[in-house]
């Protein structure tokens, strides 16, 4: 199974090299997060493609990630900072146009998905930041598959981001980066290193 060695391959690169991703292989990875799993295949979040120079120096200014600054694209997952009706309506809109069936035929898919209603801000923004760290992950394996280094990133100021990008006004909270490029081996020390992961018999436990 190919997928199994490019996951061996893959690792968190530290250093990248100056060697850009090309906008057909960018579109892949992003067809690919798009197509990632999702919570009632709402995908309460947002993607975001950095590539802007000027922008990202500004915002990795005060990160231990310089990833940031010299991978060939950046991209932010930012999940939507509340759920209102009107997200609720939009969405059924759109599958019914999609699946080409009424809207009242939704009806009680639209009443179901009425519980996130119930639920605080924050409780809904902690859902939608794992629907879009479900995401990340997929964007990890599609980086992989086309031998495309990434790095996925917490330690950055997510406040400086938001103002930055102005997600306020969107309804958006930023939530993780994902570097993408290709690895400079000679100055990345991990590059070369083995994959450490703990062996199947401790991780798994098989329950017949």
């Amino acid at each position: 199974m190919k997928l199994i060695e490019d996951l061996n391959w893959r690792y968190a690169t530290k250093k990248y090299s100056t060697r850009k991703v090309t906008a057909d292989d960018l579109e892949k990875i992003i067809d690919a997060i798009n197509l990632s799993a999702s919570s009632a295949g709402m995908q309460t979040y947002r993607l975001f493609i950095i590539e802007n120079p000027e922008m990202r120096k500004e915002l990795g200014s005060d990160s231990f990630n310089p990833q940031i600054v010299e991978a060939s694209h950046i991209l932010l997952f930012a999940a939507f900072d509340s759920i209102s009706q009107a997200t609720i309506d939009n969405y059924i809109q759109l599958v019914a146009k999609v699946r080409e069936m009424p809207v009242e035929d939704l009806a009680d898919f639209k009443s179901a998905l009425g519980v996130l209603l119930t639920r605080t801000d924050d409780e809904n923004f902690i859902w939608s930041a794992k629907q879009a760290y479900l995401a990340l992950g997929t964007g990890l394996i599609a980086a992989a598959t086309l031998q495309i280094d990434a790095t996925p990133m917490e330690g950055f100021n997510a406040e400086k981001f938001d103002e930055v990008l102005g997600l306020k006004d969107k309804g958006l909270k930023s939530v993780v980066l994902l570097a993408l490029g290709y690895r400079d081996e000679e100055n990345d020390i991990y590059a070369k290193l083995k994959k450490v992961r703990v062996p199947k018999e401790e991780f798994v436990t098989r329950i017949k």
